[in-house]
C-alpha cells in the first residue's frame, strides 16, 4: 500500500503544486492516444526527475492512476463510496520533460525550506 504524497530522500524542500490541464493533450488523451487506457479517468500524476548532479537527464519517470467509474456516475462519488485504500491502476511510464509539461496549460509548483512558507503570506522587498 503507497500513500499519494511527494516524497524524496531527503526532503529538504516541501511545498505544492497547481496545474490547468492541456486543452489540446491532456494526462487522459496522451494515455489513451498511447495505448495504455481506453475509458478509465486518470485519478493523480506523479512525477519523479532524480539523481541530477548539475544537469538534468531525460527522462522523468511519470506513475499516472487511473480507475473507471465503477458504476457511479462520477470521480467524487465513486472515491467517496471506496473508501480507502482505493483500488487504481498504475501505469508507470518514461517520459521526456518537455513532453511531460506539455500535458499542462498552466503549472506552478513551490518549494521551501521544510515547506516552513507554505502558505504564507509575504511582501517583497
Amino acid at each position: 500500500m503507497e500513500t499519494f504524497k511527494a516524497s524524496v530522500q531527503y526532503n529538504d524542500l516541501k511545498g505544492s503544486a497547481a496545474a490547468d490541464r492541456a486543452d489540446m493533450t491532456d494526462a487522459a488523451k496522451w494515455l489513451k492516444d498511447n495505448g495504455h487506457i481506453t475509458d478509465e479517468f486518470v485519478l493523480g500524476i506523479s512525477m519523479w526527475a532524480g539523481e541530477n548532479h548539475g544537469a538534468h537527464r531525460d527522462p522523468v519517470s511519470v506513475k499516472f492512476l487511473v480507475s473507471g467509474l465503477n458504476g457511479y456516475d462520477n470521480i467524487p462519488e465513486m472515491l467517496q463510496a471506496s473508501g480507502e485504500p482505493i483500488q487504481v491502476k498504475e501505469i508507470s511510464v518514461d517520459m521526456d520533460l518537455l513532453d511531460f509539461f506539455a500535458l499542462f496549460k498552466r503549472l506552478e509548483i513551490t518549494l521551501s525550506n521544510n515547506g516552513l512558507i507554505e502558505g504564507k503570506t509575504y511582501t517583497s522587498i
